[in-house]
């Protein structure tokens, strides 16, 4: 499968966080070719500020592989991690990130800092922006335009 491919599992999870009434974006975790992680956001529903998607992806596989280093795996997210995120990313040793949309407001892997090509950390995975970037903003742009609507 390809990045575009997983990318359609996190976006498929991104549904799932918008119809319930959460921000829609997903996560899946990827180990040797097979998902082994997923999740999406739900901090309203899990009175859990911790509760992000790329968090409850990576929980998910570590579960799944016994392990919380997951250092043979990707992850694949609809929106740019934030620095809660992304310090969760580097220290379960995650390979890859490939994330769609870019987030101008909290995007910690270079739209306001670049934590993964901080040389003074010591952890430092290979980032791809943009991947079904479209499909993640339509998402993300709908789902506001809808909540707007309702107020």
């Amino acid at each position: 499968m390809s990045d575009s491919d997983y990318m359609q599992h996190a976006l498929d999870l991104a549904a799932q966080a918008a119809a319930a009434g959460e921000v829609p974006v997903g996560a899946v975790v990827v180990h040797q070719g097979v998902i082994v992680g997923r999740g999406f956001n739900q901090p309203i529903s899990r009175a859990d500020p911790s509760a992000h998607a790329e968090i409850m992806a990576l929980r998910d596989a570590g579960q799944a592989l016994g392990n919380y280093r997951l250092a043979d795996c990707d992850l694949y997210v609809t929106l740019e991690p934030c620095v809660m995120c992304s310090g969760a990313i580097m220290h379960a040793r995650i390979r890859k990130v490939v994330f769609g949309a870019t987030d101008p407001k909290t995007g910690a892997c270079g739209s306001i800092i670049d934590l993964f090509a901080e040389s003074r950390l010591n952890h430092h995975a290979t980032v791809i922006a943009g991947v079904k970037a479209p499909e993640s903003i339509t998402l993300l742009q709908n789902f506001f335009a809808s909540r707007r609507n309702k107020s």
